[in-house]
């Protein structure tokens, strides 16, 4: 079979035993051809197990810290680290990556994300997107379009959005391995969530990018360490011989957003280094694993939220590593997210909003990152500002080796200064009742207080309210000690507060009861829920 003809197959027969549980929309049947069918049958199939496999190491990992270990470099890994190679090179159009542009994948953000005048686009089937199998599906659908540059989207206003003539270069985020999809399975089993996204996709489209001058490209997000990444390899090795792919054409940029993975950069970059361009500093994600991993180490409770930023002792270790690695491998690395949006009607606020992005920005482009991440179009212009003044006509920083950093295991696992305020308590209830509620009826990506919040802000929201009601340092300014009975009150009253400020219908509609329920389930339960979408996404569909 032809790299052409693969792709149009619909008529033949046998589709490897793959069932779906959920009927596929009209538009998107024939994306859905027998030859991909095949393909998902065999991954599934393939790849299940060790799938299931890394998860419960996972669970491993985490009895040993619970038991009091740390995470360290490993030893067995050393040569890997001390010896000198790098990735391979960087295509054209990802040279340049100074400011990206990040969002779910629904037909209107992803028009208004390739217009944006960012250099990437990184359309996302995990934390900013609910996995229901309508978004999944449509995802899809929506992103053969914007390939094809005929994606187009009429609003209820009867505003039309189509693609300029230079879009974004697009980058593609598959869900991570802890999810399943489950409408689709092989055997009784489902398939891997990741898989499914990262298949479907690059079926129906690699070899059309690749015809653009452009080429298939995945963003990969929380990888533990180097076997998670070896499976990657091994998944996208398979798919490039399916669809006749040299070899390294599927190009990667892995998201550094565990505790663990910190730890094992080099070897992350070892295992995809055929692929491989770049690692992210998957900042709230990465402050998220932090305390579930170190959740029984009393010394690393940390404070408020809006207290941990990148400037705290280990955050700072993490992101000047992520450069030093990065660049002495020839790969990318890539500042993190801001999350904040806009504020209208309020120029004293917005401009508050503004300075805290600029400053980040500026530390990010000092530091050494080849570019960063913003969540909404209106903070582009300032992001793309402070990287022009840092790179002058440079497309990236690779020259910058930062061979002054020092970096130690203790360092990268410091305890957080800070305190625990009713403020933080409360907002931490408020947001993750807010965003689960959005996340339940459809909505994975939301402007909460002025802040674009997805999954890794409501994972922190809901594992910190854990944590604090579970360790000594769990108390606040005035003494009061955070338990649960304290925080199934606050969270009523907060349920109210959001009521009021809603109206009843919107309240209604949003899910909120069922998403407070969800919360106080998972801070209630004393095994740790490993992730919040987990018990959600068992209540979607």
């Amino acid at each position: 079979m032809n790299k052409q003809s693969q792709h149009h197959d619909p008529e033949q027969a046998g589709n490897g035993g793959l069932e779906l549980t959920r009927e596929l929309p009209v538009e998107a049947k024939p994306l859905f051809s027998n030859g991909l069918r095949r393909l998902l049958a065999r991954l599934g199939e393939r790849y299940r197990d060790r799938v299931d496999h890394l998860l419960a190491a996972r669970q491993e990992f985490q009895a040993r810290l619970d038991a009091g270990a740390v995470p360290h470099f490993p030893a067995e890994t050393a040569e890997i680290r001390e010896s000198d190679w790098k990735v391979a090179p960087i295509p054209s159009d990802l040279r340049d990556r100074r400011v990206e542009i990040t969002g779910p994948v629904d037909r209107k953000m992803i028009i208004n994300a390739l217009n944006s005048g960012a250099k990437v686009f990184m359309a996302d089937f995990e934390d900013s997107s609910t996995p229901s199998w309508e978004n999944m599906i449509d995802g899809q659908v929506n992103l053969f379009d914007a390939v094809r540059r005929s994606i187009e989207f009429t609003a209820d206003n009867g505003k039309h959005y189509r693609l300029n003539p230079d879009p974004a270069v697009l980058i593609v985020r598959p869900r991570g391995w802890h999810l399943d999809e489950k409408h689709v399975r092989i055997g009784g089993k489902a398939v891997p969530g990741g898989i499914f996204d990262a298949a479907v996709y690059l079926y129906n489209n690699a070899q059309a990018l690749i015809d653009q001058g452009s080429g298939p490209y995945l963003y990969l997000p929380k990888l533990e360490n180097r076997h998670e990444a070896e499976l990657w390899e091994r998944v996208l090795t398979d798919i490039e011989g399916a669809l006749e792919l040299k070899p390294g054409t599927i190009k990667v940029t892995v998201l550094i957003e565990t505790i663990t993975a910190v730890f094992e950069m080099d070897e992350i970059l070892h295992a995809l280094k055929s692929r491989i361009v770049g690692l992210n500093c998957g900042r709230w994600d990465y402050i998220f694993s932090y305390i579930k991993r170190l959740r029984a180490h009393s010394d690393k409770v940390l404070p408020d939220r809006a207290q941990v930023t990148m400037t705290v002792p280990f955050l700072k270790a993490y992101s000047q590593l992520l450069i030093k690695t990065c660049h002495r491998r020839g790969a990318f690395a890539m500042g993190g997210m801001a999350a904040q949006i806009p504020i209208k009607g309020d120029e004293k606020a917005n401009a508050a909003a503004i300075q805290k992005v600029r400053e980040d920005k500026e530390r990010e482009a000092g530091d050494g990152h080849d570019g960063t991440w913003v969540a909404h179009p209106g903070l582009i212009p300032l992001a793309m500002e402070i990287f022009d003044e840092q790179l002058g006509d440079k497309p990236n920083q690779l020259d910058r080796l930062r061979e002054d950093v020092s970096v130690t295991a203790e360092e990268l696992v410091a305890p957080c200064k800070g305190s625990i305020t009713e403020a933080g308590v409360r907002g931490n209830i408020n947001v993750a009742i807010r965003y689960m509620g959005a996340w339940l009826a459809g909505q994975g990506c939301v402007p909460i207080n002025h802040l674009m919040e997805d999954a890794a802000t409501a994972e922190i929201a809901r594992a910190q309210l854990w944590q604090w009601a579970r360790h000594a340092r769990g108390v606040l300014e005035d003494g009061t000690n955070i338990d649960l009975d304290l925080i199934r009150r606050w969270q009523g009253e907060e349920l109210e507060k959001i009521r009021a400020d809603l109206g009843d219908e919107a309240f209604s509609s949003g899910h909120f009861l069922r998403a407070a329920e969800l919360l106080y389930e998972v801070t209630a339960d004393d095994d740790f829920v490993e992730f919040l979408t987990l018990p959600g996404y068992d209540r979607l569909d």
